[in-house]
């Protein structure tokens, strides 16, 4: 890519950016949300067309006019925002879009496809599940099992790693170093600086739309990359060292069993206790009853067993509301379509939880919203160009503060935080990181769920690791090794994971 330049409207995205990834090369991608990574990346699957500059594939120059052009090109890319239909199956989605297939499927042979490819990559996926069953890691790894079957001599990876153990990232990493060794040219985009030093050639940098530098991985570091990103330093790795005070329980979780999507338990007896400035993460493998654990306590799911009480108080089962007035803040997985309501203003988002107490009879009292929305908007540094702007049109970082700025302002007693710097830049997550830090140093009590144990081991007091829907035991992150940890997420516990760690 030569001289790529692409404008939006009030938008320059990319600004003479030329890139370029050598035939059997994994080449890492970083930059901030905005910084026109995502930009780039759709000029050279398709997407979009660039206003110049130009594309050689194969050291022959091409013109890619939409996906399908991208992908006679030899050019495919697992997105962020995933590409699947939700209503069709895992085997359905992998063959969509190819013209070899017949007409009427083969499913025998097309489940044994899904299955191999997910044995080859170490990602477990049920063939027959339809994609709205799957959780938001689940459906990533159906993305990038679709990438590997379409034998793509260019590979784009976004956040590859989200979903994996450190055992299952590193089989996925011979597997990228595999295809590269083959021939094939592999991008890499990815927020864990340690990974992308780890499995890449060289790492280029963009900031506010600019190729800032390609380097060497050998002679890079996490910090030097991050100052890179960022335009100053950033501690990326700082742990939280927890107040000497941390208090009484608060939030209490005893024997909770809930159903799934797709029929059986996906909660199986769990209980767990969160006292006040305490931290307790949740660990695991995507697909294992972590999304269903936080929609349990936050009401979003009714339970078959068990209870989930408040400050001693049992929370009425399936009601999100009686979660909301004990307490519970929740900042959501999904922020674009849990989180918040994309078409609303930031105004309206941040005023879902509290209108009850801004109304006047039937009616809002806009003008209150608007001026409470600009002090979140201010407090919380959004960048918008005001309180009437539609959540949608915002980055992920912004939105991820918009999400806070609502459930902090609410002064909860609980703040369940479920993958809340999923696919944030590394400025972003220092800052989402800040305010998680900052509700425990005011005795919230925070159940942080998290498929990216770094961020888990970094902040938690204690670790909690789930396999299968139920606990597969307790950790304390200052002294368990990341080896530790990840057998547990592979339901490997007890002597066994002790004497292999």
């Amino acid at each position: 890519m030569r001289g790529i330049t692409k404008r939006f409207p009030g938008v320059l995205a990319n600004d003479n950016v030329s890139f370029e990834v050598a035939k059997g090369e994994v080449h890492g991608l970083l930059g901030e949300n905005g910084a026109g990574k995502t930009t780039l990346m759709n000029i050279l699957t398709g997407l979009y067309r660039p206003d110049e500059g130009e594309i050689e594939v194969g050291g022959s120059v091409v013109e890619l006019h939409s996906p399908r052009d991208a992908i006679m090109a030899g050019i495919g890319m697992v997105h962020q925002h995933f590409r699947l239909v939700d209503t069709l199956t895992v085997s359905e989605n992998l063959v969509l879009g190819s013209r070899t297939e017949p007409f009427l499927l083969n499913r025998a042979s097309r489940t044994r496809e899904v299955e191999l490819i997910s044995e080859a990559l170490h990602m477990p996926v049920d063939p027959d599940a339809k994609i709205w069953q799957l959780s938001v890691g689940e459906q990533q790894r159906v993305e990038i099992m679709k990438a590997v079957r379409s034998g793509s001599q260019v590979l784009i990876l976004d956040e590859p790693t989200a979903v994996l153990t450190p055992q299952e990232a590193r089989e996925l990493f011979r597997t990228i170093r595999t295809m590269a060794a083959e021939g094939h040219s592999v991008i890499v985009i990815t927020h864990k600086l340690h990974e992308v030093l780890e499995v890449s050639d060289r790492v280029t940098v963009l900031r506010g739309g600019r190729s800032i530098a390609t380097v060497d991985t050998a002679g890079a570091t996490p910090e030097s990359l991050a100052a890179l990103m960022v335009g100053r330093d950033i501690d990326a790795a700082r742990r939280r060292e927890s107040e000497s005070s941390i208090g009484e329980v608060v939030l209490s979780v005893e024997g909770i069993t809930a159903p799934g999507d797709r029929g059986g338990d996906a909660l199986k007896g769990v209980s767990l206790s969160v006292r006040a400035g305490e931290v307790l993460g949740i660990a695991g493998v995507a697909g294992n009853g972590q999304r269903e654990l936080a929609e349990a306590v936050t009401g979003m799911r009714a339970l078959s067993a068990g209870t989930v009480s408040v400050g001693g108080t049992r929370l009425k089962t399936g009601d999100p509301r009686a979660a909301i007035t004990a307490g519970i803040a929740h900042v959501p997985e999904d922020r674009m379509h849990t989180g918040v309501a994309p078409s609303l203003s930031i105004a309206s988002n941040i005023a879902l939880k509290s209108y009850r107490t801004e109304a006047v009879g039937p009616f809002l009292r806009l003008g209150l919203i608007r001026k409470r929305a600009e002090e979140m908007i201010e407090r919380y540094d959004v960048k918008t160009p005001g309180p009437e702007t539609a959540a949608r049109s915002l980055s992920g970082g912004n939105l991820q503060k918009v999400v806070l700025a609502r459930e902090f302002s609410g002064d909860p007693r609980v703040l369940v935080a479920a993958a809340p710097t999923r696919g944030l830049d590394v400025g972003a997550i220092e800052t989402v990181h800040d305010y998680l830090r900052q509700a425990a140093d005011n005795r919230v009590a925070v159940l942080l769920i998290s498929e990216d144990l770094d961020e888990v081991m970094m902040l938690a007091d204690r670790i909690v690791v789930m396999y299968e829907g139920a606990v597969a035991g307790e950790v304390d992150p200052r002294v368990a090794t990341v080896e530790e940890i990840g057998l547990l997420m592979a339901g490997v516990t007890g002597e066994r994971a002790g004497g292999e760690s």
